[in-house]
């Protein structure tokens, strides 16, 4: 069967038309409304490369180390041209054809890969096929081409060789289908998303549903409750741009949202009310809770996609996994900060020293006075960790939250009062540790499962929230909390881990070897968040870090390192050792993971970016094709803000940690003068002020990833002043999503009653 009617296929069918069609045929079936199509089977796939000969070429040409970025770059161009060159069997082309003449020779029509191995338990392959939107018939053939091709870009080839997936088992089905000329669109859940109560919640946008699913605006959010069939809340978004077809060329544009309809209201509660009863017969339909796209076009509504909705808590037996103690129970033997929620129980080693982290096991709980970059290792092997000193934004607690491992910090005593190999309980929500001895048969507790992006209804906000992740290993849990994307990775902590420095490394290993490293630490996260940005900061350890790995000893001595040989100061004073770091990213790039971004961490002007700059080209790196910027983190940046946009940078991210301390001369690791520390105080906030508005002249975006960021003070100065994003740390990223979407509402209310 070279073509299937979406109206005959169904859910059993996946191994013929893919998961998108089977679901679309589903809904068809019951009748429910999607628009007209049908589907290039896999089986056409097929027959297309073994009747034209293709197929052993096309499988010799993937057959590389995908390890070697120009082996790997050379299969994606080889299969591509394989496929595109290859004349169309007889028979195929004419199903194909006449099936288009069936839906009106005129029809527009999108076109979407369908693939037969995708949302699978134990390896993704979302977002890696193609989509083509108003698609007429004398392009129609070639677009299902490209869709065919999509299955061999350098990144497919590389994440099916990492997964283990045989390149000529995957095969791939197309969706033919009527475009909806929406004149609104979006996204709703039929059911609460984290509780499963008839609540539903629907987001809307004007014009085509691609603005709302890639991120490109933020929609209107409603709530209606099932049950007494309601409207429950209404928040109307400043919708500023819409996807829609041109008239003349009839490709996708983006455009402008007229002035007069950016903060009217997308839909009715008639039309809130019409989507609320087909969102019940499609959760009748598959017998739980939908994940729905849908369009509105001429008052009629379409369903463009539907799947389950999978973040439905079931918090039975939550409690069981808290400890029993209480706070005057004679078992606590200490208690601190709950830096990482969760209770876990296991074998205590404490950690005087780096050399003794070999005896940290898998599960077992790190005791310690605080942690360093460079515990890393032994730190991912725990199940909890206990420090003396630290707070909540300790490098223990925010590794700890990012790993999902519990953890309690500034215990005072911890390392003299407990004693290697004694089992212990570790409560990281009430902060104790109690002991655990008589309880040898207990195993050790979940740790915490990851939150997922639907855990809890996300605002929609025109201001992104982005994460900082300071280990690749914390990929996964960060993409879980719905984060917009990555706005801090810092390349320093994957040096660090290896317990060697840059320069040790490439002469223990090679530079290859060196380059190879990082772009997988950075490919992990890439991949995790795609097609999110991720936001990679080139190397900015203080001397001080580095002088405590192998190959640390010839580090200068600084009186204070976080003035000192760091940042991009650094890498433009070693250029060879900063090219790799650069090679790592055009390595990324050449994989195709367009949603990677460089960052260069503190400098002070225009000249320090034109150098870095320089550099990138020479490791052939397109500053024109891809997205890069600098970190403000001086007041020199900061009043220099004008040159440096001058300069060619697409963003600049504010490093309030370092720009406090610069701007106000206080060292915030001093106890004498860190009461002074005030990432709110005036001159720190005009000079962010000063270069957000610079960067709006030029068009260049702005974001914030320093600790500050997490300050609801701070969130409503930065969105009051304009900025584009703001990043903050992975256990922050709800509570800023919230508050970005009250201040923003706000300024919506303000400008309405103006």
């Amino acid at each position: 069967m070279l073509v299937a009617w979406l109206s005959a296929v169904s859910a059993s069918d996946v191994n013929i038309v893919g998961g998108k069609a089977a679901s679309l045929g589903e809904l068809s079936s019951h009748n429910l409304p999607i628009p007209t199509g049908f589907t290039v089977t896999a089986d056409a796939y097929r027959h297309f490369i073994e009747s034209t000969e293709i197929a052993d070429e096309l499988f010799d040409a993937v057959d590389i180390d995908i390890e070697d970025s120009r082996a790997l770059a050379e299969a994606e161009r080889r299969a591509r041209q394989l496929i595109l060159e290859a004349p169309w069997p007889d028979e195929t082309r004419s199903e194909i054809l006449s099936a288009f003449e069936d839906l009106g020779s005129d029809s527009i029509v999108a076109v979407r890969s369908s693939a037969t191995a995708e949302d699978l338990p134990d390896a993704s392959f979302a977002g890696q096929q193609e989509t083509f939107l108003n698609v007429s018939e004398s392009d129609l053939l070639d677009r299902i081409k490209r869709c065919w091709a999509s299955l061999f870009t350098q990144r497919a080839i590389y994440y099916r060789e990492e997964q283990g997936f045989a390149h000529h088992d995957v095969d791939i089905a197309v969706v033919v289908q009527r475009m909806v000329d929406a004149d609104k669109s979006g996204v709703m859940f039929t059911s609460h998303p984290s509780t499963g109560e008839n609540q539903m919640t629907v987001e809307a946008a004007w014009g085509l549903g691609e603005a709302v699913v890639s991120g490109a605006v933020s929609p209107d959010h409603y709530t209606y409750d099932r049950q007494d069939d309601t409207v429950e809340s209404v928040a109307v978004s400043t919708k500023k741009t819409m996807h829609v077809k041109d008239p003349k060329t009839g490709e996708t544009l983006e455009k402008s949202v007229p002035a007069e309809k950016r903060n009217e209201r997308v839909l009715s509660d008639v039309e809130v009310d019409s989507l609320s009863d087909i969102g019940e017969l499609v959760e009748d339909h598959y017998g739980q809770p939908q994940d729905v796209e849908w369009a509105i076009n001429d008052g009629e509504i379409y369903l463009l996609q539907s799947r389950p909705i999978t973040t439905i808590s079931d918090e039975s037996g939550a409690d069981d996994r808290r400890s029993e103690t209480t706070e005057d129970d004679t078992s606590v033997l200490v208690d601190g900060l709950g830096a990482s929620p969760g209770t876990v129980s296991g074998t205590a080693r404490i950690v005087g020293s780096l050399d003794q982290l070999d005896k940290v096991n898998e599960g077992d709980i790190i005791v310690s006075e605080t942690t360093t970059p460079d515990m890393m290792p032994a730190m991912k092997r725990a199940s909890a960790i206990v420090t003396d000193e630290g707070g909540m934004t300790s490098h223990a607690a925010i590794v700890s939250r990012e790993l999902g491992v519990v953890a309690i910090t500034g215990c005072e005593n911890a390392t003299d009062t407990l004693t290697d190999d004694q089992f212990i309980t570790v409560d990281g929500d009430r902060g104790v540790v109690s002991d655990s001895q008589g309880e040898t048969t207990m195993e050790p507790e979940e740790e915490p499962a990851p939150t997922s992006p639907s855990s809890q209804p996300k605002p929609m906000t025109g201001t992104e929230i982005k994460t900082n992740i300071s280990i690749p290993a914390a990929a996964e849990r960060a993409a879980g909390t719905g984060a917009d994307g990555v706005g801090l990775l810092r390349m320093e902590h994957m040096v660090i881990s290896t317990s060697k420095t840059p320069e040790q490394y490439v002469a223990d290993h090679g530079a290859n070897a060196f380059v190879n490293m990082l772009a997988d630490d950075m490919r992990t996260v890439a991949e995790a968040f795609y097609p999110r940005s991720v936001r990679i900061r080139t190397l900015d350890a203080p001397t001080d870090e580095f002088r405590q790995l192998e190959g640390g000893e010839d580090e200068p001595i600084e009186h204070n390192p976080m003035l000192g040989y760091r940042g991009l100061r650094r890498s433009l004073d070693s250029p060879e050792l900063f090219t790799h770091q650069l090679q790592a990213f055009e390595k990324l790039y050449e994989m195709g993971y367009d949603n990677v971004e460089l960052m260069f961490p503190l400098v002070n002007d225009a000249n320090d970016v034109t150098r870095a700059r320089s550099l990138m080209e020479k490791a052939d790196i397109d500053p024109e094709k891809h997205d890069w910027g600098v970190m403000i983190e001086t007041p020199a940046s900061a009043l220099c803000a004008t040159e440096i946009c001058e300069a060619g940078v697409d963003f600049v991210s504010f490093g309030t940690n370092d720009l406090t301390q610069y701007t106000l001369a206080v060292d915030r690791n001093n106890e004498t003068v860190a009461d002074r520390y005030d990432a709110l105080h005036p001159a720190v906030l005009r000079l962010i002020r000063e270069t957000i508005e610079i960067c709006r002249e030029y068009d260049v975006s702005t974001s914030i990833c320093g600790q500050a960021a997490s300050d609801p003070n701070m969130i409503q100065e930065l969105i009051n002043a304009g900025i584009t994003s703001i990043s903050v740390n992975l256990d922050a990223v709800h509570d800023a999503q919230q508050k970005a979407a009250r201040v923003e509402q706000e300024l919506i209310l303000e400008s309405v009653r103006e």
